[in-house]
Formats: structure tokens, C-alpha cells, sequence
């Protein structure tokens, strides 16, 4: 059994850490000269251990996972404090290129799928297949500016009053159903403490969720006109049982500027996840969904 090979990359203010797990070589990705085409699996902030479980499922195929500037092992080195999704684009294309390996499979979950809209947007010549599931962009739901306020409302309460405060709303701002009212801001804000969350401020401000990444994330506006002319197959997808829900409703949408029909995949927003952060999905259904996308011979 080959183990996994964990390397280092220095991009533009960031030193990233990636891991490649080789696979048997009898997936059907076909990359350049015949050879398997990698599949790389990205989330944003979610760092590499997130697909623990899904990469599992792909014993037979070279996956690449890797944890996002500022999250985990990757450091930055430019001292912002927040990151845009072209940044995120960046270093993506960076990584597919120290890999050569010609154009890669990508499966790219929630703030990863922001990120890996802006790669093909600018580089789709480095992505065969991208599966974009449940990019939460507000810029493209029909409510847009309640939308964007509310998620810039989340990362103000972290800068306010700390992590529990700002977590309780980004909760809630997630498992909400249906479009966020004009008035959003005069219903009482959630409780820490309903959530099982700390009620006290410990003064931290390093989070890379609702510091780094939350406004550049939510408010992407995609660009579809590059999208729509690039070589990339884009397949978007969202939960089953996501339905409602502001990423998924982000989904449907960024699928209709793309042009293409949106993808049910089974579960919910982590519907990949086999126990990783405390969260169980349906990993196995999950994979064979994101298999059968990956191997239609259709496309």
C-alpha cells in the first residue's frame, strides 16, 4: 500500500501543505499521455481532513486534498486578515500545476466551490470536470441584499462579540428556509447558548470561517460568461435534503447561470462527511452519486 505523500507550496503570501493519496490506476479519469487524471477534493475553510471518509470511496483514483491559506497546516505569510476567492483561485492553480498531471477532476464543497468557480473562471484549462456543491454566493439569490447583509452581519458580531455570538447567527443563517426578509435585522438575534456555543468572548479573532473567509466567500459574484466559455465540464450540485436552504438555493441559481440542470446529491450540506468534525452524512450513497457524475461517459 502506497502512503499518502504530504508536500509543500509557497505561493503568493501563503506556504500551502497538500497530501496525495495514489490510487490502484483503475478509475475511469484518463488525464494527459493516457494516465489517470487526479481528482482533487477542496472545501474553504474546511482543511483536508474533511475528506477523510469520501476519499476512501476513491481507493482506485489519485486524490488531492489540501488545507486552504490560513486553515490548519497552511500558513499565511502576507498577514491579512481576509481572503478573497481569486486568492483561494490562485493557489488552486498553483497546486494543479506542481502536480502535472495535465487537467484535473475537482469535487469542490461549499466555500471550496466559490474558490473552484473562480479557478475555472480564470484557468479552466486546468480542470477537466468540476462538481460545484452548494456554493453559498449571495450575490446570485434572489434576496441579494438581505442576503449579503445578513452574512456581513455574522463576520461584524465576530469582530464585536467574539466567536460563540457570530457562530449562533452563522447557524442559523444556514439552516434557515427561504429567502431572508428586508427586516432581517430587527428579529432578535439567536442565542449562543441554544446552540450548545460559549456565551463568553475569549478575544480571539483567528477564526478562518467568520473572520478570514466569510464576506470575500459570500459575496463572489460568479462570473458566467467565463464560466459558460470555458473548457470545464460544471456540474452543480446541492443536497437532497438541502432544499431551502440559503447554500442550496445559491446552487440552483449559479447552475442556472451556467447553464446546465443542478445535480441532487444525497444528504445535506456535509453530506460527504463520515463522522469528520462530528458530523455524519451519507458518505457511501454520496460517492457513488459524486462517481457517477465524475465516469458519464455523456460528457
Amino acid at each position: 500500500m502506497v502512503e499518502t505523500d504530504t508536500r509543500v507550496l509557497d505561493t503568493t503570501g501563503a506556504t500551502l501543505r497538500y497530501d496525495v493519496r495514489p490510487g490502484s490506476g483503475t478509475g475511469a479519469g484518463s488525464g494527459t499521455g493516457g494516465e489517470e487524471r487526479p481528482l482533487l477534493m477542496i472545501g474553504s475553510p474546511m482543511d483536508a481532513t474533511g475528506f477523510t471518509t469520501l476519499a476512501s470511496h476513491f481507493a482506485d483514483r489519485t486524490v488531492v486534498t489540501y488545507d486552504p491559506r490560513g486553515v490548519s497546516r497552511s500558513e499565511r505569510t502576507d498577514g491579512a486578515t481576509e481572503t478573497l476567492p481569486e486568492e483561494h483561485a490562485d493557489d488552486l492553480a498553483r497546486l494543479i500545476e506542481a502536480l502535472g498531471a495535465g487537467p484535473v477532476d475537482v469535487f469542490a464543497s461549499s466555500g471550496g466551490a466559490v474558490n473552484a468557480l473562480a479557478l475555472v473562471a480564470g484557468r479552466g484549462d486546468l480542470v477537466h470536470t468540476l462538481v460545484a456543491h452548494e456554493p453559498p454566493t449571495a450575490q446570485v439569490v434572489p434576496d441579494r441584499e438581505a442576503a449579503l447583509e445578513v452574512c456581513a452581519d455574522v463576520h461584524a458580531t465576530y469582530l464585536r462579540d467574539g466567536w460563540g455570538s457570530a457562530m449562533a447567527k452563522f447557524l442559523a443563517l444556514t439552516s434557515r428556509q427561504g429567502e431572508f426578509p428586508a427586516n432581517w435585522a430587527e428579529e432578535p438575534a439567536p442565542s449562543p447558548a441554544a446552540f450548545g456555543l460559549p456565551t463568553e468572548d475569549d478575544g480571539s479573532r483567528g477564526d478562518p470561517l467568520l473572520g478570514q473567509n466569510m464576506r470575500g466567500c459570500t459575496s463572489y459574484a460568479p462570473d458566467f460568461t467565463a464560466l459558460r466559455a470555458a473548457p470545464t465540464r460544471i456540474v452543480v450540485a446541492a443536497g437532497k435534503e438541502s432544499e431551502g436552504t440559503f447554500a442550496a438555493r445559491a446552487a440552483v441559481a449559479v447552475a442556472e447561470g451556467v447553464g446546465t440542470p443542478l445535480a441532487v446529491f444525497p444528504s445535506h450540506h456535509g453530506g460527504f462527511l463520515g463522522g469528520e468534525f462530528g458530523q455524519q452524512g451519507a458518505p457511501a450513497e454520496f460517492a457513488e452519486a459524486l462517481r457517477a457524475v465524475l465516469d458519464d461517459k455523456a460528457n
